[in-house]
């Protein structure tokens, strides 16, 4: 059943904002994703029609979002090619290079310093990642891009790429993954300088038994 409301709040640098229906009740939460494909940026006050559902979580959503006045587009068929950033096999991809990089130790073709810090990063960011996920839906604080960028330039790359398949997080805006992807460039670049110029070894023995 369609409601009838007002955009009450709207954080456009964020993509997500409220609706208040007409005859009352709570606010519900709303994201760009949710508006028809094609339509104008929304701005406190816009007039919409719009759907209610619960997500996984039991939260109310609008969804299916229509500004007052807007015709109704045909849907593209389901049988649409997806995006190309989303046919990206993501989790494949940082589940390969965690048990490579600790094959690489293990071997000891790499020092152990590689997959311990490559791990402990990994794991950070794919909990920043989920972090961010639950609170964009939640209109709680978010983690900021340069944090995640970080975090995934010092080595948590891979558990970020689990991360954005999993959660299904920052896998289409193309800003995001362009400078995703000039982050693992990096961190691959660094990793290989570390390794080749003996600052790996010298952080392994660091952290094993506290010398240089």
């Amino acid at each position: 059943m369609r409601q009838a409301g007002r955009i009450c709040e709207w954080n456009d640098d964020k993509g997500y904002g409220f609706v208040a229906a007409h005859d009352g009740g709570a606010r519900v939460f709303v994201h760009i994703k949710a508006f028809q494909a094609g339509s104008r940026r929304p701005a406190v006050g816009d007039l919409v029609s719009y759907r209610v559902a619960n997500d996984a979580k039991g939260r109310a959503n609008a969804l299916e979002l229509r500004f007052a006045g807007q015709r109704i587009e045909r849907r593209p068929s389901s049988t649409a090619s997806p995006s190309p950033l989303r046919r990206i096999p993501r989790r494949a991809l940082g589940v390969s290079a965690l048990l490579a990089v600790a094959a690489l130790g293990a071997l000891g073709w790499v020092p152990v310093a590689v997959p311990l810090v490559q791990g402990v990063f990994s794991f950070a960011s794919y909990i920043a990642y989920g972090w961010d996920k639950d609170a964009a839906g939640a209109d709680r604080r978010r983690t900021p891009e340069t944090t995640l960028h970080l975090l995934d330039a010092f080595g948590g790359w891979p558990g970020a790429l689990i991360a954005q398949q999993q959660f299904r997080h920052k896998t289409v805006k193309a800003s995001f993954q362009a400078m995703f992807w000039v982050t693992v460039l990096l961190n691959l670049a660094v990793v290989a300088a570390a390794v080749h110029m003996g600052w790996a070894r010298a952080l392994t023995g660091l952290l094993l038994d506290g010398r240089v």
